[in-house]
């Protein structure tokens, strides 16, 4: 499995690591991403739209704050998030532990 580090992603603070689980034989034209995601404490995923797809967050560990189409909510393990075809959204990291989610992009 492949780790990328993406500085500033999206405009955001920091960087941002993605592992990718699939590659893209395995996703199959179906999605665009599945992989576990690292915020480390003070990063942030920036805002951005999803279009032609949608994209789901499942939290594993750490807490942030979710914008959902500038709608802010905190997030924490367990919980899920998904942005729709169409809309946005961005992820900070405010705790003192990483924030480790699953994403997943599905095309439309």
């Amino acid at each position: 499995m492949e780790t990328q580090r993406v500085e500033n992603m999206c405009g955001g603070n920091g960087h941002v690591l993605i592992r990718h689980i699939l590659g893209e034989k395995e996703l199959n034209g179906k999605c665009r991403l599945y992989a576990q995601v690292t915020l480390e404490p003070g990063c942030s995923l920036g805002y951005h739209e999803h279009h032609g797809e949608s994209e789901t967050y499942y939290i594993l560990s750490g807490e942030g704050i979710y914008s959902d189409n500038g709608t802010l909510r905190m997030v924490k393990a367990g919980e899920k998030t998904f942005t729709p075809d169409g809309q946005g959204h961005a992820l900070s990291n405010t705790g003192n532990e990483n924030l480790v989610f699953m994403a997943l992009i599905i095309l439309d």
